[in-house]
């Protein structure tokens, strides 16, 4: 049973004869030997008139029409490539940072730095960024620069992240490295957040070849086609340079590249790294029936599938009458759909289709929240780091102050975990008291940020 077997019962209804079936002993369809000048398979079985009809999928070409005749064309096809679907790949972790490429976010990093650096020391020669910091009280000459070695790198992320900043520039010098920084930013967000949306939502699947110009110009993926067919006879004979160089590359491949039926290519290119070249009425049928193969590229060439018949042959114009008469009632057609598309599997749509946009999961942007919370942990020990060295600052300077809290007298120095202790006592009550001296401070040379004017300042 078959397509082939259900066309021959339909046209022998209408032309009316019986039939009787055989099959060729070589299982070939016919190919011509140039060095034995002989054809074999079914155009042999037709030359030898050992047979009235040829009921296959028999392509016309001129080779066979010289030597058989042909009805008119039952089908329409041509070849193309058959190969195993790529997986699609894994959404990674951090994908929100495949819209730059790796170099990009270095060369990123580096003009941070460079504008950071520039603007702090442009502002160091500029006298415009030197000011009194406070314009009401005579200081002598006392003056203040805002864009200090930290405050530059703020002024730089803060722009950078499009958030802005406290400081702003004053002196001319300082500005052009501002507005310059801005603009380069603007691009950068811009082309930034354009590209985000395609890498997060597009799941792309990597195809290694697109059409038989790919497969001719690589050596990693085999391909071969059916051995004794008109596929092997369209790339022996063409005269296409791309084509050439491909049946040159299949014929001399070690071990055969050509499979004796199309399961075996099927089975060959299921096993990976193999495309199988054959005929796009094949091709549909079984990519419907195994969601694991694709077809890659369109069309090589157009073609058509015929009845044979030997040369002279009185059934050639009834066979072709009847074929027009079938198509005209859409029999054909309705037998096409019964053996390809009736026994197809619904395999599961991975074509993007741009008028749909998928649902971002944790997978997609995951990253953004390692890079919160890896930011938030840095924070907490910067905090630690912190409140550890002012622990060691105050001890110095202020061995025996306690400080009162509601509840009672809190040791303010001490141990570290008075420290601790007092910290936590602070931040439930949320009130300072008064402090009680003990001594003076003394003088703390490695900490004169925790002295003005010879009286200890206590951070709370």
């Amino acid at each position: 049973e078959g397509f082939a077997i259900d066309l021959l019962h339909a046209i022998s209804e209408v032309a009316e004869f019986t039939y009787t079936l055989y099959s060729v002993p070589d299982n070939l369809y016919g190919v011509y030997d140039h060095q034995t000048r002989e054809w074999n398979g079914i155009v042999r079985e037709l030359i030898d008139r050992k047979a009235d009809i040829a009921v296959a999928p028999m392509t016309i070409n001129f080779a066979r029409e010289n030597v058989i005749d042909f009805t008119k064309p039952f089908m329409n096809l041509g070849i193309s490539i058959l190969f195993k679907k790529p997986e699609v790949e894994p959404a990674e972790l951090f994908s929100f940072m495949n819209p730059l490429a790796l170099e990009i976010w270095l060369y990123i990093l580096l003009a941070y730095v460079l504008v950071s650096l520039t603007i702090w020391i442009v502002a160091r020669f500029s006298p415009n960024e030197w000011a009194n910091p406070h314009p009401c009280i005579d200081s002598g000459f006392v003056v203040q620069n805002d864009f200090t070695l930290a405050n530059s790198f703020w002024f730089a992320v803060g722009t950078l992240m499009q958030q802005g900043s406290d400081l702003n520039p004053k002196a001319a010098s300082t500005r052009i490295v501002g507005g310059i920084w801005w603009f380069f930013t603007l691009i950068i967000i811009s082309s930034y957040t354009a590209n985000l949306a395609a890498f997060l939502t597009v799941e792309r699947m990597a195809t290694p070849i697109e059409n038989a110009d790919d497969l001719a110009d690589q050596s990693l993926i085999q391909y071969g086609t059916l051995m004794g067919g008109s596929t092997m006879t369209f790339f022996r004979d063409s005269k296409i340079e791309t084509y050439q160089k491909m049946w040159r590359y299949m014929e001399s491949k070690e071990p055969t590249v050509f499979t004796s039926s199309y399961k075996e290519g099927m089975k060959r290119v299921l096993q990976g790294n193999f495309a199988f070249l054959c005929e796009s009425s094949m091709l549909d049928y079984v990519v419907q029936r195994d969601c694991n193969l694709t077809q890659i590229g369109g069309l090589v060439d157009s073609k058509g599938y015929g009845i044979a018949t030997p040369k002279g042959s009185r059934w050639k114009d009834r066979i072709s009458q009847a074929i027009l008469f079938l198509q005209e009632k859409s029999s054909i057609q309705m037998l096409y759909n019964k053996w390809w598309k009736g026994g197809a599997k619904v395999c599961p749509k991975t074509d993007y289709d741009p008028s749909k946009a998928s649902a971002l999961n944790v997978v997609n942007i995951g990253g953004i929240f390692v890079v919160l919370l890896c930011g938030l942990s840095f924070a907490i020990l910067v905090a630690i780091a912190e409140f550890c060295m002012k622990v060691n600052c105050e001890n110095e300077l202020h061995p025996a102050t306690v400080n009162v809290v509601r509840g009672g007298a809190i040791p303010v120095t001490g141990s570290l975990w008075v420290q601790i202790y007092r910290t936590v006592m602070l931040l439930f009550y949320g009130k300072r008291g008064g402090s009680v001296k003990g001594r003076q401070p003394t003088d703390c040379s490695s900490c004169q940020s925790c002295a003005q004017d010879g009286q200890g300042v206590r951070y709370m």
